[in-house]
């Protein structure tokens, strides 16, 4: 399993993975950009397993990290076409911008993504939409919605399964609850990553 995770100045976060089998390659992959107004986080996940998987899903993630601060249906594009020659990949992305307090997201397959709010009683899950990124890409939706301070969203792959969210402490520390989840939802069959960014606002 690995974990990390950081307290920045808009968002802390934290993550865990674990390869099929422990073995030393994963196929899924993080992002986490901080730039001047905000920050871009993500989840993508190769498709299969092992070093093919990991080849498409790190290069998605190097472009990401190299243009975080890009519109996201950009940057989806801009994945698209430069893992065409891979198994192609999966993601989610949200970019959060603490400017005007406001979460965009967008999605292209099979990582879930929930947003709990602080309240806790309210919770928004990204519509799921099919296609492959590198493959066939559909049409894409980006979502805007407003944050506050202590809004949490929980990035997951589908190595982990689904109601992760439903008997888990949400607001304790990040990598904490990161490594919550994987250890009790992850399954057998699949890499599996949890990436969990907590907003914290402007300030």
């Amino acid at each position: 399993m690995i974990t990390e995770g950081a307290c920045g100045k808009a968002i802390e976060w934290g993550v865990a993975g674990a390869a099929l089998d422990e073995g030393p390659i994963s196929g899924d992959r993080h992002v986490v950009v901080e730039f001047e107004r905000g920050a871009l986080v993500g989840v993508i996940d190769g498709l299969g397993h092992g070093a093919e998987a990991a080849v498409a899903a790190r290069e998605s993630a190097e472009l990401l990290e190299a243009h975080a601060g890009e519109r996201l249906a950009i940057l989806v594009r801009r994945c698209h076409e430069a893992v065409r020659k891979t198994r192609g990949a999966v993601m989610t992305l949200a970019s959060f911008d603490a400017r005007d307090d406001r979460m965009s997201w967008i999605g292209v397959g099979n990582v879930d993504a929930i947003l709990v709010r602080a309240e806790r009683s309210k919770r928004q899950a990204i519509a799921m939409r099919g296609g492959v990124v590198g493959y066939q890409l559909p049409p894409l939706q980006v979502d805007t919605f407003d944050v506050r301070t202590g809004d949490t969203l929980i990035l997951a792959s589908d190595g982990v399964r689904g109601g992760f969210t439903d008997d888990i402490e949400i607001f304790g520390d990040p990598r904490e609850v990161a490594t919550s989840i994987l250890r009790r939802y992850a399954k057998s069959s699949d890499d599996a990553l949890v990436l969990v960014v907590r907003y914290r606002g402007a300030s």
